[in-house]
């Protein structure tokens, strides 16, 4: 038996994990997938709490997660970048945007038609097909298993992290769980330096060698197969906001189903006869922006203080 056992191989289970582990407790991940076959490796991961509503706890979570990846960044640590990120607001101005404070220096300045203003910060970007294993290698133990019940981690271990995403509404009858589709283009890297977001669905978020063009939200929507019409409608945007990706050779596309929830992430403890059940999962398109911060609060609720 281990202390606690994580189940869910994506970024939320990997960093719970690793943070339980650094903090003493003999700690085991279960995921039914390798980490690179997992919704995570899909995403953009650039740090920004995207449709994701104000809670003071995510403001934490959000704040915590951001000056860990700088300091991860300034370490050298596998795949984690800081860029130059602007992001350019349609409709009214409505002041500060709530995540600013976890952002440190967000500057505004003008911007064109149709265009209200921009927002001008830095943001932590990780390339998860680098960051993802640096985290499985932290790991003392993982197992590639698969379950139907968390009561199956619950006879191996008293405590379960329940990091399972999308899986999560059918393990716990949860009906707030559900998919949101996203498909991304990659196109080799030109040169750009700095990410770009028209709020929304565009962005660009350039990479080392390459850039990620996105995307789609599309809600229930479980199609894996990426759509030639939306590839090109999302280089054709991207283009338009960096004109200097116009030629780039297209180097993938990808599709991946976020793990939504209506009313937000459930992070909180469920005591069950076998045990207790710490659930960490419904983070949507957010999970690499909140995921330190989320696995501080996963590791209090673990050891008890």
């Amino acid at each position: 038996m281990v202390d606690v056992i994580v189940v869910g191989g994506g970024i939320i289970g990997l960093t719970a994990a690793v943070r339980l582990h650094e903090r003493g407790a003999d700690v085991a991940l279960w995921s039914a997938d390798d980490e690179l076959d997992t919704v995570s490796a899909v995403a953009a991961a650039v740090w920004y709490p995207t449709r994701t509503a104000f809670d003071p706890r995510v403001l934490a979570w959000a704040t915590a997660t951001y000056t860990k990846f700088v300091q991860q960044a300034a370490d050298g640590v596998p795949g984690v970048l800081v860029r130059e990120t602007r992001n350019l607001e349609r409709g009214e101005p409505a002041g500060e945007p709530w995540w600013a404070a976890a952002a440190g220096d967000v500057r505004v300045a003008d911007a064109p038609a149709p265009w209200t203003r921009e927002l001008r910060f830095r943001a932590p970007l990780t390339e998860m097909a680098t960051y993802l294993p640096w985290l499985r290698r932290q790991l003392p133990v993982v197992v590639r298993r698969r379950v139907s019940s968390l009561d199956e981690a619950l006879a191996e271990a008293p405590v379960v992290v329940n990091a399972t995403g999308l899986a999560a509404g059918a393990l716990c009858d949860d009906p707030a769980v559900h998919p949101v589709r996203g498909q991304i283009a990659i196109v080799a890297n030109p040169g750009i330096t700095v990410s770009v977001r028209d709020v929304g669905e565009t962005y660009v978020h350039p990479r080392r060698a390459d850039v990620v063009l996105g995307g789609t939200y599309q809600e229930n929507d479980t199609n894996l197969t990426p759509d030639p019409a939306t590839r090109d409608a999302i280089i054709a945007r991207c283009v338009a906001l960096v004109p200097e990706l116009a030629g780039a050779p297209l180097l993938g596309e990808r599709v991946g189903l976020r793990p939504a929830r209506h009313g937000g992430p459930r992070v909180e403890v469920e005591q069950r006869p076998g045990g207790r059940i710490v659930h960490a999962y419904g983070h949507g398109g957010a999970g690499m922006t909140l995921s330190w911060g989320c696995a501080d609060e996963v590791a209090s609720l673990v050891l008890g203080d």
